[in-house]
């Protein structure tokens, strides 16, 4: 089977063909590559999640051979050949230009992880929470998500504290992205009451199940909480009382289905509000011959920060 053969069909009526410059590694990604469940909804499929290359043909008027663009979720690496492949052919709904201000490189660790930290961000000050509300909690904090969100917060003037399951091995590294402060995710991880003491103006979760749960009964009147993972569990064993005793607010952050006009609005801000210094300090460039290595160590909790996979390497 020759590559049209592969791609037919794929990309709809307006598709796009991307020479693939890098793709990354994201959890979900390694829940495909080590054939877990709940990813993969079409086979054959190419994995990747995330994609950033240069247009090699178009059949949409929005983009022309030679442009460098990016694409994060849309259904890529799930139900539609993704990244993780020297050339990709997708559908440009959810396909952007690359802003000038980031290199094809740092846009793919960015990658999803650093939009779903942006759109978590946005989601935040959207609902009204700012520096001056008081702290913001960033769980699984030094994964992809929580990393940037961490350096992303803090950029923006707010007093981060980040929650981690190593907090010896990677206290200094989550200090170094802005976080003043570490608390280890045992002190949110078990049952607790449905009401707790306010600590949290706003909150970046990926982790789900009862920390989520703790979450929300410790957040401050009034304040966001933004749902972005299930490392822990999909279940949420909470109550009511959070919402209706606190006007706590409960919202996601959707990579996958995230409107063209959302998408461009959070790129936009990345472009604006990166620190290249640390996304680069936190970033690991491999070769698809590592790819299934690194998945395994992003399932184990074994990955700080981004992996970035270069087809060339």
């Amino acid at each position: 089977m020759d590559d049209e053969e592969f791609f037919e069909g794929t990309g709809g009526d307006q598709a796009v063909d991307l020479d693939v410059l890098f793709s990354s590694i994201n959890y979900k990604d390694g829940l495909a590559l080590l054939g877990r469940p709940g990813v993969v909804r079409e086979w054959p499929l190419i994995p990747g999640i995330d994609v950033v290359g240069r247009v090699s043909a178009s059949r949409s008027d929005r983009f022309s051979v030679g442009q460098l663009v990016l694409l994060n979720g849309d259904g890529i690496g799930e139900s539609r050949h993704g990244g993780l492949s020297t050339r990709a052919r997708v559908r440009p709904d959810a396909l952007i230009p690359l802003p000038e201000a980031l290199s094809p490189q740092r846009a793919a660790a960015v990658g999803t992880a650093g939009f779903t930290a942006m759109l978590a961000v946005l989601a935040l000050t959207d609902a009204g929470v700012a520096p001056e509300s008081g702290e913001v909690l960033v769980t699984g904090a030094a994964g992809g998500v929580g990393s940037l969100a961490i350096s992303l917060l803090a950029g923006r003037g707010f007093s981060v504290v980040a929650s981690s399951g190593r907090v010896s091995e990677q206290g200094d590294y989550l200090r170094g992205l802005g976080a003043s402060r570490v608390i280890d995710r045992s002190e949110l991880s078990s049952p607790g009451k449905p009401l707790q003491s306010q600590a949290w103006a706003g909150a970046v979760d990926s982790v789900g199940s009862h920390t989520l749960a703790n979450i929300l009964a410790q957040t401050r009147y009034g304040g966001t909480v933004v749902a972005c993972g299930l490392a822990q569990g999909p279940d949420l064993p909470t109550t009511v009382m959070p919402f209706i005793l606190r006007s706590v607010t409960l919202t996601g952050a959707n990579s996958v289905e995230a409107p063209l006009a959302l998408r461009e609005r959070a790129w936009a801000a990345l472009a604006d509000e990166l620190d290249t210094a640390a996304l680069d300090s936190l970033t690991e460039v491999v070769g698809f011959g590592s790819v299934v290595e690194v998945a395994g160590r992003i399932l184990e909790g074994g990955v700080r920060g981004r992996t970035v996979v270069d087809p060339a390497l």
